[in-house]
């Protein structure tokens, strides 16, 4: 599993003209899933994300985490996160998990991150075409993959 992490003061994910999710001070999540992937990723990954302490104190040195703050979060599924661009000019995203695969744990990790960080997760939908906007804060951006642990 990866994931691209973004601290942000405002972000909203749009589908169909529609706003699907939206929050204010938080974590723009997104998220690649693999066939390789399991429980454990999805833990580990939730536990880490949570924690992870890239949020301002009262002297602006990064040393709070989500929970600390009390940030809101948005989990987007991103299948290009496991593009592989070895060869030629058109990635390849055989890596990338399958939707009969891809879903359940994509759920899976939504629910494991509310149970973290002790609230509801807003959403994109998976497979649908989203228009993703944000205020990256710091600017602020972190990749993690949960086989590189």
């Amino acid at each position: 599993m990866k994931v691209v992490i973004q601290r942000v003061s405002e972000a909203s994910v749009t589908i169909e003209g529609q706003i699907k999710s939206s929050i204010n001070n938080g974590l723009l999540i997104l998220l690649g899933i693999e066939d390789a992937d399991g429980k454990e990723d999805i833990e580990w990954l939730c536990r880490k994300i949570a924690g992870l302490r890239i949020f301002n104190d009262s002297e602006g040195v990064m040393n709070l985490s989500l929970k600390d703050v009390g940030g809101d979060a948005i989990v987007v599924s991103q299948f290009t996160l496991h593009a592989s661009t070895k060869k030629g000019t058109r990635p390849s995203y055989i890596k990338a998990a399958k939707p009969t695969v891809a879903i359940p744990l994509y759920e899976s990790f939504i629910k494991h991150l509310e149970t973290e960080i002790g609230q509801e997760v807003g959403t994109g939908e998976f497979g649908a075409d989203m228009k993703v906007s944000l205020l990256n804060d710091g600017p602020v951006t972190i990749i993690i993959d949960s086989k590189n642990r």
